[in-house]
Protein backbone atom coordinates (compact mmCIF):
# COMPACT_ATOMS: atom_id res chain seq x y z
CA UNK A 1 0.00 0.00 0.00
CA UNK A 2 1.69 2.97 -1.32
CA UNK A 3 2.05 6.38 1.47
CA UNK A 4 -0.85 8.54 -0.26
CA UNK A 5 -3.18 5.42 0.25
CA UNK A 6 -1.89 4.82 3.89
CA UNK A 7 -2.55 8.72 4.39
CA UNK A 8 -6.24 8.51 3.20
CA UNK A 9 -6.91 5.31 5.55
CA UNK A 10 -5.72 6.87 8.69
CA UNK A 11 -7.67 10.54 7.67
CA UNK A 12 -11.01 8.13 6.73
CA UNK A 13 -10.43 6.37 10.28
CA UNK A 14 -9.17 9.23 12.62
CA UNK A 15 -12.35 10.75 11.15
CA UNK A 16 -15.22 7.88 11.87
CA UNK A 17 -13.91 7.36 15.45
CA UNK A 18 -13.80 11.02 15.79
CA UNK A 19 -17.37 11.29 14.57
CA UNK A 20 -18.94 8.59 16.00
CA UNK A 21 -21.53 8.70 18.94
CA UNK A 22 -20.81 5.35 20.57
CA UNK A 23 -18.10 2.53 19.83
CA UNK A 24 -17.55 1.72 15.79
CA UNK A 25 -16.44 -1.39 15.13
CA UNK A 26 -13.11 -2.22 13.08
CA UNK A 27 -16.10 -4.00 10.58
CA UNK A 28 -18.41 -0.90 9.97
CA UNK A 29 -15.25 0.98 9.45
CA UNK A 30 -13.63 -1.25 6.85
CA UNK A 31 -16.80 -1.22 5.33
CA UNK A 32 -17.95 2.65 4.68
CA UNK A 33 -14.27 2.89 3.73
CA UNK A 34 -15.33 0.19 1.03
CA UNK A 35 -18.25 1.87 0.02
CA UNK A 36 -16.81 5.46 -0.48
CA UNK A 37 -13.85 4.22 -2.46
CA UNK A 38 -15.42 1.99 -4.39
CA UNK A 39 -13.72 -0.98 -3.76
CA UNK A 40 -13.14 -4.27 -1.81
CA UNK A 41 -13.47 -2.96 1.91
CA UNK A 42 -9.93 -3.71 3.93
CA UNK A 43 -9.46 -6.50 6.33
CA UNK A 44 -10.23 -5.58 9.92
CA UNK A 45 -6.67 -6.68 11.13
CA UNK A 46 -5.74 -3.34 8.53
CA UNK A 47 -8.33 -1.38 10.37
CA UNK A 48 -6.66 -2.16 13.46
CA UNK A 49 -3.23 -1.44 12.13
CA UNK A 50 -4.08 2.08 11.00
CA UNK A 51 -5.53 2.76 14.82
CA UNK A 52 -2.11 1.59 16.09
CA UNK A 53 -0.54 3.67 13.62
CA UNK A 54 -3.08 6.86 15.29
CA UNK A 55 -2.34 6.03 18.88
CA UNK A 56 1.48 6.06 17.87
CA UNK A 57 1.54 9.53 15.94
CA UNK A 58 -0.87 11.18 18.78
CA UNK A 59 1.63 10.06 21.13
CA UNK A 60 4.59 11.03 19.42
CA UNK A 61 3.30 15.03 19.05
CA UNK A 62 2.50 14.60 22.78
CA UNK A 63 -1.32 15.31 22.36
CA UNK A 64 -4.11 14.60 24.68
CA UNK A 65 -6.14 12.31 22.55
CA UNK A 66 -5.77 8.01 22.22
CA UNK A 67 -8.88 6.02 20.63
CA UNK A 68 -9.67 2.99 22.98
CA UNK A 69 -11.17 -0.60 22.07
CA UNK A 70 -14.24 -0.76 24.60
CA UNK A 71 -17.57 -2.34 24.13
CA UNK A 72 -16.38 -4.09 21.15
CA UNK A 73 -15.41 -1.04 19.20
CA UNK A 74 -12.82 2.19 18.64
CA UNK A 75 -13.50 5.35 20.67
CA UNK A 76 -11.77 8.64 20.62
CA UNK A 77 -10.89 9.40 24.38
CA UNK A 78 -8.44 11.29 26.32
CA UNK A 79 -4.69 10.09 28.12
CA UNK A 80 -5.48 9.85 32.07
CA UNK A 81 -2.77 12.51 32.54
CA UNK A 82 -5.86 14.92 32.02
CA UNK A 83 -8.45 13.25 33.56
CA UNK A 84 -8.32 15.92 36.30
CA UNK A 85 -8.53 18.75 34.24
CA UNK A 86 -12.18 17.19 33.08
CA UNK A 87 -13.33 16.24 36.00
CA UNK A 88 -13.18 19.63 37.44
CA UNK A 89 -14.67 21.01 34.15
CA UNK A 90 -17.59 18.45 34.71
CA UNK A 91 -17.79 18.88 38.51
CA UNK A 92 -21.32 20.27 38.17
CA UNK A 93 -22.80 17.99 36.15
CA UNK A 94 -24.10 16.34 39.36
CA UNK A 95 -27.46 15.16 37.96
CA UNK A 96 -25.29 12.66 35.80
CA UNK A 97 -22.89 11.18 38.80
CA UNK A 98 -23.19 7.90 40.21
CA UNK A 99 -23.82 8.13 43.61
CA UNK A 100 -22.68 5.12 46.00
CA UNK A 101 -26.38 3.10 46.04
CA UNK A 102 -26.23 3.66 42.07
CA UNK A 103 -22.55 1.82 41.68
CA UNK A 104 -23.90 -0.80 44.69
CA UNK A 105 -26.49 -1.74 42.36
CA UNK A 106 -24.67 -1.90 38.90
CA UNK A 107 -22.12 -4.17 40.59
CA UNK A 108 -24.40 -6.49 41.39
CA UNK A 109 -25.85 -6.54 38.15
CA UNK A 110 -22.38 -6.57 36.85
CA UNK A 111 -21.49 -9.94 38.45
CA UNK A 112 -24.99 -11.67 39.01
CA UNK A 113 -26.71 -10.44 35.37
CA UNK A 114 -29.10 -11.18 34.20
CA UNK A 115 -30.54 -10.50 37.80
CA UNK A 116 -33.80 -9.54 39.50
CA UNK A 117 -35.15 -6.84 41.81
CA UNK A 118 -35.42 -8.82 44.14
CA UNK A 119 -31.65 -10.86 44.06
CA UNK A 120 -30.28 -7.29 43.72
CA UNK A 121 -33.16 -6.23 47.64
CA UNK A 122 -31.71 -9.04 48.85
CA UNK A 123 -27.81 -8.35 48.74
CA UNK A 124 -28.11 -4.75 49.22
CA UNK A 125 -31.01 -5.27 52.03
CA UNK A 126 -32.79 -2.15 50.90
CA UNK A 127 -35.25 -1.66 48.27
CA UNK A 128 -33.68 -1.35 44.66
CA UNK A 129 -36.11 0.65 43.02
CA UNK A 130 -34.80 4.20 42.46
CA UNK A 131 -31.17 2.87 42.03
CA UNK A 132 -32.60 0.46 38.87
CA UNK A 133 -35.00 3.47 37.62
CA UNK A 134 -31.87 6.10 37.32
CA UNK A 135 -29.35 2.83 35.55
CA UNK A 136 -32.32 2.22 33.06
CA UNK A 137 -32.19 6.45 32.43
CA UNK A 138 -28.56 6.32 32.35
CA UNK A 139 -28.56 3.41 29.53
CA UNK A 140 -26.19 1.39 31.62
CA UNK A 141 -28.77 -1.49 32.44
CA UNK A 142 -31.43 -2.69 30.26
CA UNK A 143 -34.34 -5.76 30.41
CA UNK A 144 -33.12 -9.20 29.75
CA UNK A 145 -36.13 -11.07 29.89
CA UNK A 146 -38.12 -12.52 32.64
CA UNK A 147 -37.01 -15.22 34.98
CA UNK A 148 -38.70 -18.24 35.61
CA UNK A 149 -39.72 -18.03 39.35
CA UNK A 150 -42.67 -17.24 40.28
CA UNK A 151 -44.55 -13.57 39.64
CA UNK A 152 -41.92 -14.34 36.32
CA UNK A 153 -39.62 -10.60 38.00
CA UNK A 154 -37.38 -8.40 34.90
CA UNK A 155 -34.46 -9.45 35.05
CA UNK A 156 -31.46 -6.76 34.29
CA UNK A 157 -28.22 -7.09 32.40
CA UNK A 158 -25.84 -4.54 31.59
CA UNK A 159 -25.45 -2.75 28.35
CA UNK A 160 -22.86 -1.80 25.72
CA UNK A 161 -23.06 1.99 27.08
CA UNK A 162 -21.79 0.18 30.39
CA UNK A 163 -18.79 -0.85 29.02
CA UNK A 164 -18.15 2.12 26.86
CA UNK A 165 -18.39 4.21 30.27
CA UNK A 166 -16.36 1.55 31.96
CA UNK A 167 -13.50 1.74 29.73
CA UNK A 168 -14.74 -2.04 29.21
CA UNK A 169 -13.63 -4.29 26.25
CA UNK A 170 -16.12 -7.14 27.63
CA UNK A 171 -17.91 -8.25 30.78
CA UNK A 172 -14.69 -10.72 30.98
CA UNK A 173 -12.67 -7.44 32.03
CA UNK A 174 -14.66 -6.89 34.87
CA UNK A 175 -12.85 -6.68 38.42
CA UNK A 176 -12.71 -9.63 40.69
CA UNK A 177 -13.75 -10.14 44.16
CA UNK A 178 -10.27 -9.01 45.70
CA UNK A 179 -10.79 -5.83 43.52
CA UNK A 180 -14.86 -5.41 44.18
CA UNK A 181 -14.50 -3.33 47.55
CA UNK A 182 -12.48 -0.71 46.27
CA UNK A 183 -14.42 -0.28 43.02
CA UNK A 184 -17.74 0.88 45.04
CA UNK A 185 -15.26 2.79 47.67
CA UNK A 186 -17.53 1.36 50.40
CA UNK A 187 -16.08 -0.26 53.33
CA UNK A 188 -20.08 -1.11 54.44
CA UNK A 189 -19.78 -3.20 51.36
CA UNK A 190 -17.90 -6.01 53.14
CA UNK A 191 -16.71 -9.41 51.01
CA UNK A 192 -19.59 -11.46 52.33
CA UNK A 193 -21.89 -8.93 50.30
CA UNK A 194 -19.42 -9.34 47.50
CA UNK A 195 -19.66 -13.13 47.47
CA UNK A 196 -23.14 -13.19 47.54
CA UNK A 197 -23.10 -10.68 44.23
CA UNK A 198 -20.70 -13.07 42.79
CA UNK A 199 -22.50 -16.29 43.38
CA UNK A 200 -22.60 -18.50 39.92
CA UNK A 201 -20.79 -15.35 38.18
CA UNK A 202 -17.04 -14.65 37.29
CA UNK A 203 -14.06 -16.44 38.47
CA UNK A 204 -10.55 -15.22 39.94
CA UNK A 205 -7.04 -15.14 37.97
CA UNK A 206 -6.55 -18.42 39.41
CA UNK A 207 -9.42 -19.61 37.88
CA UNK A 208 -11.04 -20.73 41.09
CA UNK A 209 -14.98 -19.90 41.83
CA UNK A 210 -15.48 -16.69 43.91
Amino acid sequence: MDSKRQDELMQAVEALVFAADQPVKASQIARIIGEVAAEQAPEDKVIESVVARLNARYEAQGTALRIHFWAGGYRMATTEAVAPYLQAFFRGDRGRRLTRPLMETLAIICYRQPATKPEVDHIRGVDSDYALRRLLDYGLIAFAGRAEAIGRPILYATTDRFLEAFGLSDLGALPNLREVEALLGDPSFNQAQARMLMVNGLHDSEGEAL
